[in-house]
């Protein structure tokens, strides 16, 4: 199991305290600083069953900046979603957990972090 997050979010922090309290075995991923490529982001949304837009952070400033609210959201558009979230990563919905059966969750509840662990 892998976890993505950022040390500055609560919510991460929250699904780190919830996955050590259940002794759960897991890598932490620093996307900020380890930053996905297209190919991972691509594979973790197909896990997901999401489009990149679903996992993105639309009130970020450098969102705004793109004008993501403006782009469309269409199977031809889903490439350039993808490059977006790979080379502005702190637009990537957090915490992310891969869950191990081949899944993935959008952790940002409690009930998401166990959703994952029960995978």
């Amino acid at each position: 199991m892998e976890i993505w997050i950022n040390p500055a979010c609560s919510k991460c922090r929250s699904a780190l305290t919830l996955l050590d309290a259940e002794g759960a075995d897991y890598t932490v991923r620093r996307y900020l600083e380890d930053v996905p490529t297209e190919d991972e982001i691509s594979a973790v949304l197909d896990r997901l069953g999401l489009e990149p837009w679903d996992i993105t952070r639309t009130q970020e400033a450098e969102a705004k900046e793109l004008g993501l609210k403006e782009w469309p959201r269409d199977e031809a558009a889903r490439g350039r979603w993808i490059a977006a979230l790979a080379g502005h990563p702190r637009l990537i919905q957090r915490p992310i957990i891969t869950a191990e059966d081949g899944t993935a969750v959008v952790a940002r509840t409690d009930e998401g972090v166990r959703d994952a662990l029960s995978r």
